[in-house]
C-alpha cells in the first residue's frame, strides 16, 4: 500500500510537518533524509556560523504564545523542552546549536536517513520515489529540501569565481588582496564583514539596490548585523559598492578582469581588476529528481517551484511544497521564506491537507453572535498570536457568522480563504470577518530614526489607517464581497486593549457589519 505522504528532506520544515502528523496520529507517512542526521544545510550554511534569526530566552513573560514573537528558531510542538531558547542565551545564535537542536527535534519521528532521493515518477494517481535501490509509492508529496543549488546569474566567466559553498572563510587567505563580492544579499555582506581586516580593498557588486530590513521589515533583505561594511564605504575607508551590472569576468594573469557597467555614473563602462572574485549569489530549488511525468514548474528566475495557495505544483497535483521554497506566496513581503515563518505554514498546510483529503473541517470555536463577543474574541488573539505576529499580512484569524452561529478560525492563509472559503455542512455563512497584523501601506518609505517625520498619535482610532507600524487590521466580507475595513490603533508595546481606543471601536464596526 502507498503512503500517505512521503516527506523529502529532514530539514526545519519537513521535521516540523513529520512532528504535527506524529501527534495528529491519522496518516501513514515517512520522511527521507538524504544524510545522516537532520538539518544538513545548518552543518554547512551560514559559512560563517552565525544565525541572524532572532533568540530571546528573556522576554519578560512565561506567556508561550507570545514568547514565540522573540523566538524565530523553535519549531512547534507541545513540548515545552523542545524550544530552541533552551539551547543557547545567544541573542545571534551558533548554527552548530541549531544542528543539535534539529537533531534533539527529529527523535522519535518516522525518518529514513542515508536515503537520498535520485528520481520522482507519476505512478497512477500517485507517486514512486527512487533512493538508491529502493522504491517508495505514496498518494502525495511534500517537498522540503529548501533551495539546495546556488543560484548562478548568466554572467560570462562566473565560472572563474568561487561559490559561497566553497570559498574560504579564514580571513588570512586573503591577505593584501583585491577582492569582488557579487551579490548584494546577507550573504554576500557577511562575507565582506569577515574580510574587511586583511583585505586591501572589497567590493560588493550587483545590479539591484541595497534594502536595509529595519526599513522594510523584510528581514531577508540587510541585516543590521552584517551592514559595518557600509561604513567603511560610507566613512571612504578604501571599500565601495558598485551599483550595475557585471559584463564579463577574465583571468588576467595570477587575477582577474571584471568589465562592469554602471548604472548611476557617466562612466558607463569600467575594467577592474581584482585578486579574488567571489559569488554570493544566493540559492535556488533543485528540481532535477523529478522526471518528465512530474516535473514541476518553476518561477522567480527559475529559483522556486509554482505554487497555488494550498503550497500545492501548479501543475502536478498532489506535490506539495514545505519551508522556504513556499516563500514565492509571499516573496519579499512577509515571512514564508524563513523559520520563524514557514513553521506556521506548515502548520496550515497540514490543515489544509486534513481538510481536502481527511474531510477534517478547520479547527474552529463557537462564539455568541453578538458584537461583544466577536470583538473580544479579536481582541483576545491579537494581544498574544504568534503566527499573525510572525506571518504579518499572509495568515489571517477568521471569524464567519451565519444562521449557525459565529465560528473563530485560526491561522487561515489569506490568499487560501479567498479561494475556498470555510463553509461547512453545518455551517453556512453570510459574514466573515479576517483579522490580520499588517504595516501600513508605505511603511517601508518611511525612516523611522528621523524625528522630523510626524508620525500618527498611539491610541488614538482616527488615525489608524495611516499608522505605518505593525497593527490589526479587520476586514468584514458580505457573500464573499469586501464591505468594509477597519484599523486597530497602533499601540508602542503592541497592547491593543484599551476600551476607549481599541475595543469600542471594533465593536461599533463589528455591529455596524453585522447590521
Amino acid at each position: 500500500m502507498p503512503l500517505d505522504y512521503v516527506i523529502i528532506g529532514a530539514g526545519p520544515a519537513g521535521l516540523q510537518l513529520a512532528r504535527l502528523l506524529e501527534a495528529d496520529g491519522k496518516r501513514d507517512y515517512l520522511v527521507l533524509e538524504g544524510t545522516g542526521a537532520p538539518g544538513a544545510f545548518f552543518e554547512r550554511f551560514p559559512r560563517h556560523r552565525t544565525l541572524i534569526s532572532v533568540n530571546k530566552p528573556r522576554t519578560g513573560t512565561d506567556d508561550p504564545e507570545l514568547n514565540l514573537r522573540l523566538d524565530w528558531n523553535s519549531l512547534l510542538s507541545d513540548d515545552p523542552e523542545l524550544l530552541f531558547t533552551k539551547y543557547t542565551d545567544r541573542y545571534f545564535p551558533s548554527a552548530d546549536d541549531y544542528v543539535r537542536y534539529l537533531a534533539d527535534f527529529g527523535k522519535g519521528l518516522r525518518i529514513e536517513y542515508d536515503t537520498r532521493v535520485t528520481r520522482i515518477s507519476r505512478d497512477g494517481d500517485g507517486f514512486a520515489i527512487t533512493a538508491g535501490d529502493k522504491t517508495y509509492r505514496a498518494r502525495r508529496i511534500v517537498v522540503a529540501t529548501g533551495v539546495s543549488q546556488a543560484y548562478r546569474p548568466d554572467i560570462p566567466g562566473l565560472e572563474l569565481a568561487e561559490s559561497y559553498a566553497d570559498m574560504s572563510v579564514d580571513p588570512r587567505d586573503y591577505l593584501d588582496q583585491r577582492v569582488l563580492i557579487i551579490g548584494k544579499g546577507n550573504s554576500a555582506f557577511e562575507t565582506a564583514d569577515n574580510l574587511m581586516e586583511t583585505t586591501t580593498v572589497i567590493h560588493v557588486a550587483g545590479p539591484s539596490s541595497v534594502r536595509l530590513a529595519w526599513r522594510t521589515h523584510y528581514v531577508g533583505h540587510l541585516r543590521a548585523v552584517n551592514n559595518n561594511f557600509l561604513d567603511t564605504y560610507q566613512l571612504k575607508s578604501a571599500n565601495a559598492i558598485l551599483d550595475g551590472s557585471i559584463r564579463s569576468i577574465e583571468r588576467d594573469g595570477d587575477g582577474f578582469t571584471v568589465t562592469f557597467s554602471f548604472s548611476r555614473v557617466h562612466e558607463v563602462v569600467k575594467e577592474l581588476r581584482y585578486d579574488r572574485v567571489l559569488a554570493c549569489t544566493g540559492f535556488r530549488f533543485d528540481a532535477s529528481i523529478f522526471d518528465d511525468s512530474c516535473r514541476p514548474e518553476l518561477t522567480i528566475r527559475d529559483r522556486f517551484p509554482a505554487q497555488t495557495a494550498s503550497w500545492e505544483s501548479v501543475n502536478v497535483p498532489g506535490l506539495f511544497f514545505a519551508g522556504t521554497i513556499s516563500q514565492v506566496r509571499d516573496f519579499k513581503k512577509s515571512t514564508s521564506g524563513f523559520i520563524h515563518g514557514f513553521r506556521y505554514a506548515v502548520r496550515a498546510l497540514h490543515k489544509i491537507l486534513e481538510l481536502s483529503y481527511g474531510e477534517t473541517p478547520w479547527p474552529a470555536g463557537k462564539l455568541d453572535v453578538t458584537p461583544a463577543a466577536v470583538t473580544d474574541a479579536i481582541i483576545a488573539r491579537v494581544n498574544r498570536t504568534s503566527a499573525l505576529w510572525q506571518q504579518f499580512g499572509f495568515l489571517a484569524d477568521v471569524v464567519t457568522v451565519g444562521e449557525s452561529g459565529a465560528r473563530y478560525h485560526d491561522e487561515v492563509p489569506v490568499d487560501w480563504f479567498a479561494e475556498h472559503g470555510l463553509a461547512t455542512a453545518d455551517h453556512a455563512y453570510r459574514h466573515a470577518f479576517v483579522v490580520t497584523l499588517e504595516y501600513g501601506p508605505e511603511h517601508d518609505q518611511v525612516d523611522p530614526f528621523d524625528v522630523t517625520v510626524t508620525r500618527v498619535m498611539q491610541d488614538v482610532p482616527g488615525q489608524a489607517h495611516d499608522a505605518a507600524y505593525l497593527h490589526p487590521v479587520v476586514r468584514h466580507f458580505r457573500d464573499g464581497a469586501l464591505a468594509g475595513t477597519h484599523h486597530v490603533a497602533e499601540n508602542l508595546e503592541n497592547r491593543w486593549d484599551r476600551p476607549d481606543a481599541h475595543v469600542a471601536p471594533l465593536t461599533t464596526f463589528v455591529a455596524r457589519s453585522l447590521s
